[in-house]
C-alpha cells in the first residue's frame, strides 16, 4: 500500500448528470491512490451499482476504494470502510470485514478521538477541516500543529480534509499528512481533463514534499 497520496473523495451533489465514472478515473488517471465513495441518498440500488462500477475502475488503477458510512456495501464489494464519528463502530467493521481490510476514522481535531479510532482497529485516521469546507461547513477546524503531534504520536497514515487546494496544501504535507483528502479541489471542475490535471498536480506535490 503506498503511504502517501491523493485521497480522492465523490460527491453526489458535484457529480451529476453522468460524471461519476468518467471524472473518477480521471482523478486515478492522475495518479489518486485511494478512493471514497460517498454519496447520502438512501438509494440501495444506486448505491450499489456505483460503488460496483467504481470497484472495477479501481481495481484497473490499482487504487484503493473505500465506501463511506456503509459496512454492509463495504463487506458486500470486498473493498475499504471510512466511518464517521456518528456512523457505527469501527471495532464491528474491523471484526466483519477482516485484518487486512482499509478501514478509517474521522477524528475531526481531537487526538483523543485518534487513539480511540486506533484501539478500534482504524487502518488510518483522518483529520479536518482545515479550511474552509463547502461539504462540511460548521466542522470544528484543526490546524498544522495537530498533524505534528499527530505524526509524533502515532505510526498510521494520516489524512488530512476540508477545504483543500493545490494552493493551500504544502503546510498540511510540510506538518505531517500522508493523504490529502480532496473533494471539491478535485471534482469541482468543468470537465474530466481539468480533473486529471489536478490530480496529477495534487500527487506530484505530495511526493516532492
Amino acid at each position: 500500500m503506498s503511504e502517501r497520496g491523493l485521497y480522492a473523495i465523490t460527491d453526489s451533489a458535484l457529480l451529476t448528470d453522468g460524471k461519476l465514472l468518467p471524472y473518477v478515473e480521471a482523478a486515478l488517471i492522475g495518479g489518486a491512490r485511494w478512493l471514497q465513495y460517498r454519496d447520502k441518498s438512501g438509494d440501495a440500488d444506486k448505491r450499489l451499482a456505483e460503488a460496483s462500477q467504481l470497484a472495477e475502475l479501481c481495481r484497473a488503477h490499482d487504487c484503493q476504494l473505500l465506501i463511506n458510512d456503509d459496512l454492509a456495501l463495504a463487506d458486500q464489494l470486498g473493498v475499504g470502510l471510512h466511518l464517521g464519528q456518528e456512523d457505527g463502530s469501527l471495532s464491528e467493521a474491523r471484526q466483519q470485514l477482516g485484518p487486512q481490510a482499509l478501514i478509517g476514522g474521522t477524528c475531526h481535531a481531537s487526538l483523543q478521538l485518534a487513539e480511540r479510532a486506533l484501539i478500534d482497529g482504524a487502518s488510518y485516521i483522518a483529520f479536518g477541516r482545515f479550511f474552509n469546507s463547502m461539504t462540511k461547513p460548521g466542522a470544528p477546524a484543526a490546524t498544522p500543529a495537530l498533524l505534528r503531534e499527530a505524526r509524533q504520536r502515532f505510526s498510521v497514515p494520516i489524512v488530512a480534509i476540508g477545504g483543500i487546494t493545490l494552493d493551500n496544501a504544502s503546510p498540511l504535507l510540510d506538518a505531517g499528512a500522508d493523504y490529502l483528502a480532496v473533494i471539491n479541489g478535485l471534482f469541482g471542475a468543468p470537465d474530466a481533463e481539468t480533473v486529471q490535471q489536478r490530480a496529477r498536480q495534487f500527487s506530484q506535490l505530495i511526493h516532492a514534499s
